[in-house]
């Protein structure tokens, strides 16, 4: 049976389209599986001028877009829940608007004081609003009342930025408080990855630099910027995907098994980690990152001809990467990342590639047995969620020859129709306050401290862009990357 949990939920950014496409639907499925009940209330802000009844069927047509019947009285009961004010986060006067907002429906939804804030809007209003809501009085007051606040990426775009919001925020929130929220880590296989470690001693037993040759983390996408481009070009994909996505997954498998099973363990393993992960110097960061952008094809322009994106741009859409930890289980044992825009399809995966056996005993002299190809296991995360373990074995014809077989367990297509979305997932753990899946302050600042150094060698250099065909895996360079030390990606084109 699901826990009902009370809370007023105060969104700026209410008529985004993140709002719209994820968080209101991600609210309804709670409310659905009873989560959300009656002591709930949503207010919606904006600059917009809008009345609830204007913001109300906003709701609901989210709702359908994203596939929900909405002319039952189910749905009808949960838009009721909904309110809308006009607000400018500038302005201190508007806070008090909001304040008596939010008295009075904690009042009429019996509330008991629970309050969520949540910033989907422009980062550079981040510390001004939670600055305001404390100096206005928005903050509820008790011991047995939380008030949290959830923050959308990009935390900062570089350690200095990042730390100067984390200082800002910690003047109205403690940590445990702030959830920087990253969809990555609501997916079905990146938490299972914590299962597949931690549950099986199979595998733990073998996950460390004695019996694991390399790791591998690909997130590709197939699409360009599209109406992202504004952002993107002041990003590019190593802000906008290695320092937080890649982070966090990389921070995940690398990690040692945490005493217990609970956000503050599991976060200092994950900072452990990532404590331990190599700063390149200057000679290394050029040696171990490699960075493209898009050129055209057919009817496919290049990315400095895409919208909104200036014809000089510099900005990499596509980061090949080799990560190296200074500590007693991975010495030795490089991790390889890479993730970009316009290549051959979209999907998220981990490699996991086992040493080969110290003797191949079946490649005597006189046999044509071709060497014994590594175990491989393969983490899926999307579109198809499920594991695949790549072993030897013997072929079944005469003589003695081996081939690999491959064992998969894929998500069969009910379990991924009820699997919750990742917002669903993060929206129910903050409503618990569990920050399991959120990411720290430390956890951001080591990842920024590592990325900026990156960041720091590429601006000194002008690069030769573009530099790789849409729907490829990327440039050359990353192929090269990896061959330089005798290994390949496992996924590779036509493979």
């Amino acid at each position: 049976m699901a826990t009902e949990r009370k809370a007023v939920f105060l969104f700026f950014g209410g008529t985004g389209d993140l709002a719209y496409r994820k968080l209101y639907p991600s609210l309804f499925n709670l409310y659905r599986k009873g989560n959300l009940r009656s002591h709930f209330a949503v207010i919606g802000t904006s600059r917009a001028k809008m009345d609830d009844d204007k913001f109300r069927a906003a709701i609901k047509k989210s709702l359908a877009d994203s596939g929900n019947r909405t002319d039952s009285k189910e749905a009808s009961d949960f838009v009721s829940h909904f309110y809308y004010q006009d607000h400018d986060v500038t302005d201190t006067a508007h806070y008090a608007v909001l304040k008596d907002l939010m008295d009075k429906l904690d009042k009429k939804y019996k509330a008991e004081g629970h309050r969520i804030f949540y910033l989907s809007m422009a980062p550079q209003f981040f510390g001004t609003i939670a600055q305001d809501l404390k100096t206005q009085g928005l903050l509820s007051e008790g011991n047995d009342v939380f008030n949290r606040l959830v923050i959308e990426k990009p935390f900062g775009r570089d350690y200095d930025s990042a730390r100067l919001l984390n200082d800002a925020l910690s003047k109205s929130f403690d940590e445990d408080q702030i959830f920087r929220i990253d969809h990555y880590l609501g997916k079905e296989m990146i938490q299972n990855i914590e299962a597949l470690r931690f549950g099986n001693t199979l595998v733990e037993s073998l996950w460390n630099n004695r019996y694991i040759d390399n790791i591998q983390v690909t997130l590709s996408e197939k699409l360009g910027v599209e109406e992202r481009a504004s952002y993107y070009d002041n990003s590019g994909a190593l802000r906008d995907m290695v320092q937080n996505h890649i982070m966090q997954i990389v921070s995940l498998l690398a990690m040692e098994q945490p005493v217990a099973f609970t956000d503050t363990d599991i976060r200092a393993e994950k900072v452990k980690a990532l404590r331990s992960l190599r700063v390149y110097n200057v000679a290394d960061a050029a040696t171990n990152f490699v960075r493209g952008q898009y050129g055209s094809i057919n009817e496919q322009a290049d990315y400095r001809h895409e919208d909104n994106v200036p014809h000089d741009s510099t900005t990499e859409t596509f980061v090949a990467g080799k990560l190296l930890f200074d500590n007693y289980r991975w010495s030795g044992t490089p991790f390889y990342i890479r993730t970009g825009k316009m290549l051959a399809d979209k999907f998220t995966r981990v490699d996991v590639v086992f040493k080969r056996p110290l003797v191949d005993i079946f490649a005597f002299p006189q046999s044509q047995n071709t060497p014994l190809a590594a175990n491989v296991l393969t983490i899926f995360v999307e579109p198809h969620a499920g594991f695949s373990l790549q072993l030897n074995a013997k072929t079944n014809d005469t003589g003695f020859s081996t081939e690999p077989i491959k064992l998969d367990y894929l998500v069969d297509a009910q379990k991924s129709k009820d699997t919750p979305e990742p917002y669903e997932r993060l929206l129910h753990d903050v409503l618990k306050g569990d920050g399991t899946n959120f990411s720290s302050w430390p956890e951001v600042s080591y990842a920024w401290k590592f990325v900026d150094q990156i960041r720091r060698v590429w601006d000194l250099q002008e690069p030769q862009f573009p530099n790789y065909t849409p729907h490829s895996m990327g440039p050359a360079a990353a192929e090269e990357l990896i061959q330089r030390d005798h290994r390949e990606w496992v996924y590779r084109l036509n493979n």
